[in-house]
């Protein structure tokens, strides 16, 4: 049994054209990298960053690094992924990303053991 979650999602990429471009994404967690995220674009582009930053970015802006991430209304949040190749800009809905954080968040549990304290995440980038 894999210990990797991965969950499909489909993103919005916001562009200078008039209507956002579905574009579908991967999100992906590693137990082995217990505060990691990836976000694997098309064309096989993998950002990884803080699951803390993604879990923050859905409540306020949050920042680190070459990753900006902010709630868009009630129900989106709003990805800006910053490389020396340019800016990609994603809208996501809010609810693949909550069950995405939930299933990461058991995971997490049941790997630590109770007297454990929690770890500090870190970002980093792929």
């Amino acid at each position: 049994m894999s210990l990797v979650i991965q969950e499909h999602a489909r993103a919005r990429l916001i562009t200078d054209g008039p209507d956002p471009r579905p574009v579908p994404v991967e999100l992906r967690y590693d137990p082995e990298q217990p505060q990691t995220v990836h976000v694997r674009l098309p064309g096989g582009a993998d950002w990884a960053f803080g699951l803390d930053l993604l879990e923050r970015g859905l409540r306020s802006p949050a920042t680190r690094d070459d990753v900006r991430i902010w709630p868009c209304g009630r129900a989106q949040l709003v990805v800006e992924l910053h490389s020396p190749d340019g800016v990609a800009v994603l809208q996501f809905d809010n609810a693949p990303l909550i069950r995405f954080l939930s299933r990461t968040g058991a995971k997490a549990a049941k790997r630590r053991p109770a007297a454990a304290p929690t770890a500090t995440a870190t970002a980093t980038r792929a």
